[in-house]
């Protein structure tokens, strides 16, 4: 089965990986990384959203860990500065265009919908470059413009934690989404400018005052690339039913989230999760969003998964899944890439 992610951060793996060269390490596989080109062939994967997250300190396996108390609200992480931010963006960005260089006309980084169609027909993997956290951009938004030039077509205003476009939404559970203030008078000019000049927005991070603000400011369909439903877990990282019937109202996507604390009952990022925990969020979001505007946004290299998928390679496992709890194949084609694929057609231009 053909498969389309929503969102990765396999560039930063191989950004903060010390000695080692990160584009041999990429094609030749390895066992730190969930998405390697290995991985790809064997997944069928044909593309998806590339992340580009700055983090404030090397992230460690402790902040997992302390996702597994009973309750947990994390307070958000300092704000980082535009020249820091923008200094480790490029050398995300960098990695990727020498990704692609070094593909053999296999790997292409695609500008709009039609370019990815283009590249599944001709049997190359498409990525989307998108930024996880709008802090590299300058309050004049010229460094804008430089990443668009680059190849950017997707922007998170905010991971969790607060920039000067939004306010990012903590890591709790059990908690609401409704957390702190909504977009800036700079946020709000970020959307439009990103409408104008056709950058997909995507609310994953974002607070629910955030939220409804892009709601109301942008023109475009609301995206949330890896986010689950808060009404199966309770989590401040999840969606509501009501952003849900915003999100369909939109004609927008959500992209199901595998990192595991979004998954289970309890809130835990553990691997000991099980793949019915995805089915449920699957189920309860085409209630709101029917069939055609649900997918994939695996966090795949940002996140514990399940211990029955752990790396792209896996996604086998979630199909048969699928097709052992009665899902035709139109209906798992449609999760697994077509959603995505006719979505971006429309919507990225």
């Amino acid at each position: 089965m053909k498969y389309f992610d929503g969102h990765n951060d396999v560039l930063l793996k191989l950004h903060l990986k010390k000695n080692i060269n990160p584009i041999d390490e990429f094609y030749n596989g390895n066992n730190f990384c969930q998405i390697d080109y290995p991985k790809i062939i064997q997944s069928k994967f044909v593309g998806g959203f590339f992340a580009i997250f700055v983090p404030d300190s090397d992230p460690d396996d402790d902040f997992f860990n302390r996702m597994n108390q009973k309750e947990y609200d994390f307070p958000l992480p300092s704000p980082i500065s535009t020249e820091f931010a923008l200094d480790s963006t490029m050398s995300m960005v960098d990695i990727l265009k020498k990704i692609e260089k070094n593909s053999k006309n296999k790997i292409e980084i695609c500008t709009s919908g039609n370019q990815l169609h283009k590249c599944m027909m001709d049997n190359k993997i498409g990525v989307i470059l998108h930024i996880e956290g709008a802090e590299c951009i300058d309050e004049n938004f010229k460094n804008l413009d430089k990443l668009y030039n680059l190849g950017l077509r997707s922007i998170g205003l905010v991971w969790s934690r607060n920039n000067i476009f939004a306010s990012g939404v903590p890591f709790s559970f059990p908690s609401s989404p409704d957390r702190g203030d909504g977009l800036t008078e700079l946020g709000k000019q970020l959307v439009k400018i990103c409408d104008d000049k056709n950058i997909l927005i995507d609310l994953s991070h974002i607070n629910l005052k955030g939220f409804y603000d892009v709601a109301k400011y942008s023109s475009k369909p609301l995206i949330a690339t890896h986010s689950n439903a808060h009404f199966i877990t309770n989590h401040s990282r999840n969606l509501t039913d009501e952003q849900l019937k915003i999100i369909k109202l939109s004609n927008g996507i959500v992209g199901i989230n595998f990192a595991t604390a979004f998954l289970r009952n309890d809130g835990k990022m553990l691997e000991e999760c099980a793949l019915t925990n995805i089915t449920d969020h699957i189920e309860h979001l085409m209630k709101f969003l029917g069939e055609d505007n649900i997918a994939i946004g695996s966090d795949f290299d940002g996140a514990v998964v399940p211990k029955e998928i752990k790396n792209l390679a896996g996604m086998i496992n979630l199909e048969n899944h699928l097709y052992e709890l009665g899902y035709n194949k139109e209906l798992v084609e449609k999760i697994f890439y077509k959603n995505w694929l006719n979505f971006l057609k429309l919507n990225l231009i």
